[in-house]
């Protein structure tokens, strides 16, 4: 039978549990000067001391359960907490995973110096199964902390893509009772889903009744598009306001006839221009050109 994991007697787990307990002031004291801890906590050591006993706190309850391999122990949940926080702030700071990960190895050796000088010279054996032990312990925090370090990222390119998608579609308000969405791009389902409910919204808060969608900067039109296109003029209609198709080029009115897509119950416009005026004349609104004098044209 193959063996893939460490086996740590259990009497070896509870003497490094009962090492990391006694010497947890001195593994602090050295760790708050490891990169990992100096970097974050650049105010005041005192402070990076505290959350290095943390750390060490942590593994001391692992190491007594016995799990040393388990990323899933209770002691570990501390320690993503702790470490998490310190490990995002370092990504930030532009370190990658793997520099973050060679960060945390680092803090074995603090602590297997501590944990040699600790034993007799008779007790050579004794030592070295409590350094392994060590060893396997601090590559699981090392795991552990890789897995947070990837989430935190995973979970801020997933706020910088939803903040880039409301930048990347704004509401604008032309007129009283007008507003407009000028997109620009490729409209995929989680931005046409954006584009919904921004629009939405905006035509409840500015109580619009008319509402454009100028596609002059969308590069090609297929028939996914305009799927998403009819959706967004459906819904609102839905909360009671027009909605107006502007920015329509030649070559795009000519895909949309290839593919056969249907925009007759759509109001079309060619500019955005065009699709203001008509929302102005259905309300009764007449803009007249300047003279050459700068009065209104009569």
């Amino acid at each position: 039978m193959q063996v893939t994991e460490h086996d740590t007697a259990p009497e070896t787990a509870r003497e490094l549990g009962a090492f990391l307990e006694r010497r947890r002031e001195q593994i602090a004291q050295r760790w708050a000067d490891a990169a990992l801890f100096r970097t974050v906590f650049t105010v005041s050591r005192d402070e990076a001391v505290e959350a290095c006993k943390a750390v060490v706190d942590a593994l001391a309850d692992v190491a007594r359960t016995g799990r040393l391999e388990d990323v899933t122990a209770p002691g570990f949940g501390t320690v993503r907490d702790q470490l998490g926080r310190m490990s995002a702030s370092r990504t930030r700071a532009g370190q990658s995973p793997s520099q973050i990960a060679e960060e945390v190895a680092g803090l074995r050796e603090p602590a297997g110096a501590l944990l040699r000088a600790d034993f007799e010279e008779d007790s050579v054996e004794q030592a070295n199964a409590c350094l392994l032990a060590l060893t396997v312990l601090m590559g699981t925090l090392r795991l552990v902390v890789m897995q947070t370090t990837v989430h935190a990222g995973e979970e801020l390119i997933a706020r910088q893509r939803e903040q880039l998608l409301e930048v990347a579609t704004p509401v604008i308000q032309l007129w009283e009772g007008i507003v407009a969405v000028p997109l620009i791009g490729t409209l995929d389902s989680a931005r046409s889903q954006v584009v919904m409910e921004n629009l939405l919204e905006a035509i409840v808060a500015q109580r619009a009744r008319y509402a454009i969608l100028d596609i002059t900067g969308v590069p090609t039109v297929d028939s996914l598009v305009a799927q998403h296109l009819m959706k967004t003029v459906a819904a609102a209609r839905l909360m009671g306001a027009e909605c107006i198709v502007s920015g329509i080029r030649p070559a795009i009115a000519q895909t949309i006839v290839h593919l056969g897509i249907d925009l007759g119950s759509i109001t079309t416009r060619a500019t955005l221009a065009d699709a203001l005026a008509h929302a102005l004349t259905r309300q009764g609104i007449v803009v007249s050109p300047r003279t050459a004098g700068g009065a209104s044209a009569p």
